[in-house]
């Protein structure tokens, strides 16, 4: 799908751009062609021109995203960090700043997280396979799961953070200003920090 863009044709951009909001706003399904090229400004074949189909734009948009999330991680991520919970703070101040920065990005994965169209849901489950397998690497590569006690199972705390991470996201769709993403980030930190006090073995002082 790479062959499709020109990064430095304007159209193209309008295009992508228009494409993740309304795609954001209004799911899949009902995201019209028509109204992704009126508001990119565009004569309605465009799409058919550069993509072939709002299915080839779709799953674009998506590599397009994932890949960009990818780079920010790759770029701050700090691997000298071995504590599972500090670690997830890492990484969330990691996503809320590429929030910050590409709130279209944001907006439009949330979207495509939750999709459940059948037209794209084979496609959207194969992805969130492989942003699984990166995210687990980021997370387990090189953490210390020794400080946690006998009976917690490491993976099934990541996968209440993970659930915890899809109802925050899903709540700043509908929110997204700098004082709520301020206060959710607070109260997970919070979380974050009960949990490490209750699942950590104690240290002896």
């Amino acid at each position: 799908m790479e062959n499709f863009i020109n990064p430095h044709a304007k159209e193209q951009t309008d295009l992508i751009n228009a494409a993740m909001s309304i795609f954001a706003q209004n799911g899949y399904k009902k995201a019209s062609v028509a109204d992704i090229c009126a508001e990119a400004g565009l004569a309605k074949g465009m799409i058919n021109y550069y993509f072939g189909s709002k299915k080839n734009l779709y799953l674009y948009l998506a590599e397009l995203s994932g890949k960009k999330m990818f780079e920010r991680m790759e770029r701050d991520f700090d691997a000298s960090i071995t504590d599972f919970f500090d670690n997830m703070k890492m990484m969330t101040k990691i996503k809320l700043s590429m929030m910050k920065e590409h709130p279209a990005i944001f907006a439009f994965l949330t979207s495509f997280y939750m999709e459940q169209d059948k037209d794209v849901r084979d496609e959207i489950k194969e992805y969130l396979q492989k942003s699984l397998d990166i995210r687990k690497r980021f997370i387990f590569d090189d953490i210390d799961i020794s400080r946690f006690k006998d009976d917690v199972n490491a993976g099934l705390i990541d996968q209440l953070l993970v659930w915890a991470g899809e109802g925050m996201a899903n709540n700043l769709k509908h929110d997204f200003n700098p004082e709520t993403i301020e206060k959710y980030t607070d109260d997970l930190f919070a979380c974050l920090d009960l949990m490490k006090k209750y699942f950590y073995r104690r240290r002896n002082k």
